[in-house]
């Protein structure tokens, strides 16, 4: 048996009654109001026997026990995402460049230019969310030149937010992009004085025209797709992440887009929880899909590991209101009665929900139909239902949430596009957006999560550091202290009030004896660093069921190995997912981090000497202005 040697710990227990993991020596945040701290925890068949301390779990250790020392870090409850699009990220996980935590546009395009040199022919090198321009020293996107430079043959697909992409010269002519295609609804191909595409693509204010490109990317195969999804679940393990609740999203078709999680949870491989969702795809057909699938399926059906949660984050598309704050937001078309119809079918048929909404405007005109359906007893038909995202949602629009028993689900995409929203609405709007503080003074179920993939980044972190702060990535401060949260409540959000939105609180969220044993040793304590160094805490032991699924530092080795990625050419085999950064409270971070703008701001001075005829010009992108600064 592996494990991490303990001294002075002897098996006491016979083989019946001992634990199978044994975590001791830690500060654990069991987040159990009635018992808020431990030292140490006994996990047995996939539930928590014992919490207490050292001489509390001593009885429980028996030969067959793995005992982990903690060496005194935090403990604790294993993460879980209340809206992660985890099953589409899966699928895909390991053909993206991750320009996650990268903290120069140098870096990135530097990557880009590695990647496409490795990406064989008929492949396409994909940034696909989870970065903002905002998060660069040069505040700034890669321009369409850049991409031509950095990568002339490969087709280059890079997506920012829900509100544009940048495609290269072998990209625009891969996806048929011409100067006689139309633009589609809701977007725009941006085109240069000759008519021809530009290589710019604007969600203006529907992201179907980013979802339809990538769409004609190649895929991997299924045996490829499977790998892929234990890698991506390895990475969010890696940052305490055991739980997460699937949003599904577009080009999510059910069932063949989720026959991957449910192989590996057959074969028992799934390294994360997963209550997921059902979106109707195809405009029009919305009702005939939820019918098929309510005759198919039901919420609640599957395992602790893999379960079907209820309908939605869309139910028709007509309903949805795209958070492109850098455009005007969507003046939506009437689409109450075929809303109403969807509803209805759902609480017919004992199905629960989740809505996407971002505007208060949108939120009052749903909550008119569920009032219309409560006033003849058909809603909520004790069904759990939430609105999604909620911005912008109002004082009052908040009060009949409540009275009509519905909850809320909020993600940082504020940390990624606030500075947009603020140039778009003001400062004093951004101040609320959404109204945190407001929710939870109302006693609303409230649970926090991350949006990713294509939005914001799956660190979760990242996220935490928003609810505490209230800044984004980019530095900007958005909300005064009345609308930010302490770090106990926003790690509730993040725990327990996933389990609320999945029905699971009664077997997670929390640290307690009889819930699930999923846990996470810190690398830094949450509740002790500085709030500046919150989003670079990583876990060094990720526990599910008792099972490690997620090892490093003293403790590597003890998780599961993981087959190599396919295929080898792979962005995420070169450079990993997220890219972690020193901390900015560590010593000389602050130096590396001012040395990085230094680069970009190098570059940047040579372009406008060039410009101005003081130096003379060079093919762009093939060397640094200062050769110190060489990669």
């Amino acid at each position: 048996m592996t494990t991490m040697p303990v001294g002075g710990v002897q098996p006491l227990a016979d083989e019946d009654g001992a634990a199978d993991l044994v975590v001791r020596n830690a500060k654990i945040h069991t987040g159990d109001p009635r018992r808020p701290r431990a030292d140490a925890v006994a996990v047995k068949d996939g539930r928590i026997m014992v919490l207490g301390d050292d001489r509390d779990v001593a009885p429980y250790v028996g030969r067959s026990t793995r005992v982990v020392d903690a060496l005194g870090r935090r403990v604790i409850p294993g993460l879980n995402d209340a809206h992660l699009h985890v099953i589409r990220g899966g699928l895909n996980y390991v053909l993206e460049l991750r320009w996650d935590g990268v903290r120069t546009l140098r870096q990135a395009l530097a990557m880009l230019r590695e990647q496409a040199g490795r990406t064989p022919k008929g492949q396409w090198v994909r940034v696909i969310g989870g970065w903002t321009k905002e998060q660069f020293a040069e505040r700034r996107m890669p321009t369409t030149a850049e991409l031509n430079e950095a990568a002339p043959d490969t087709p280059v697909f890079v997506m920012h937010l829900y509100q544009s992409a940048i495609l290269n010269r072998a990209a625009v002519q891969a996806a048929g992009f011409t100067r006689d295609r139309p633009d589609p609804r809701g977007g725009q191909i941006v085109r240069g004085r000759d008519g021809e595409p530009t290589g710019m693509l604007l969600a203006a204010p529907s992201a179907l025209i980013l979802y339809s490109t990538l769409a004609k990317a190649p895929g991997l195969d299924p045996a490829e797709q499977e790998l892929s999804t234990r890698h991506y679940l390895r990475e969010l393990n890696r940052f305490g992440l055991t739980s997460a609740i699937d949003a599904a999203g577009g080009f999510q078709s059910f069932p063949e887009n989720y026959d991957t999680v449910t192989r590996l949870a057959r074969k028992g491989e799934l390294t994360l929880r997963i209550a997921y969702h059902l979106f109707p795809q195809t405009p029009g057909q919305e009702l005939s899909d939820l019918k098929r699938w309510i005759d198919t399926v039901r919420p609640g059906d599957g395992d602790e590991w893999l379960r079907l949660n209820g309908a939605g984050e869309t139910l028709t598309w007509a309903a949805v209101d795209f958070e492109n704050f850098a455009q005007p937001r969507p003046e939506l078309a009437d689409y109450e009665a075929e809303f109403e119809s969807a509803v209805r079918l759902l609480m017919e048929n004992g199905w629960g929900f989740r809505l996407h909404a971002t505007y208060d405007e949108t939120i009052q005109r749903n909550l008119r139909v569920f009032e219309k359906l409560a006033a003849e007893g058909l809603f909520p038909a004790g069904q759990r239902w939430l609105f999604d995202h909620a911005e912008t949602v109002s004082a009052e629009s908040l009060d009949r949430v409540g009275a009509l028993g519905g909850a809320l689900s909020v993600q940082d995409r504020m940390a990624f596009q606030g500075e947009a929203f603020v140039r778009r609405y003001g400062a004093a709007a951004a101040a609320e957006a959404p109204p945190l503080r407001a929710m939870l003074e109302r006693g609303l179920t409230v649970a926090a999560g991350s949006d990713a993939t294509r939005v914001t980044s799956y660190n979760p972190w990242v996220a935490l550091h928003w609810l505490v702060s209230g800044r984004t990535v980019g530095g900007l401060t958005l909300y005064p202290a009345y609308n930010r949260v302490d770090r106990a409540t926003a790690l509730e959000l993040y725990t327990r009030g996933g389990a609320l939105l999945s029905g699971e609180e009664e077997v997670k969220g929390l640290l307690r004896p009889g819930h699930f044993g999923d846990l996470a040793i810190l690398d830094q304590d949450f509740f002790e660093i500085p709030e500046q160094d919150i989003p670079h805490i990583e876990s060094v032991l990720t526990v599910v069921g008792g099972r490690v699924v997620y090892a490093a530092a003293e403790y590597e080795g003890l998780d599961e190995a993981l087959p190599a990625i396919s295929p080898t050419w792979s962005p995420v085999a070169h450079y990993g997912g997220y890219q972690a950064a020193a901390r900015p409270g560590s010593t000389g971070a602050l130096q590396a981090e001012l040395l990085s703008q230094a680069v970009a701001e190098s570059e940047q001075h040579r372009q406008w000497r060039v410009r101005h005829g003081l130096l003379p010009a060079r093919t762009v992108g093939t060397g640094p202005f200062d050769p110190c600064f060489s990669p």
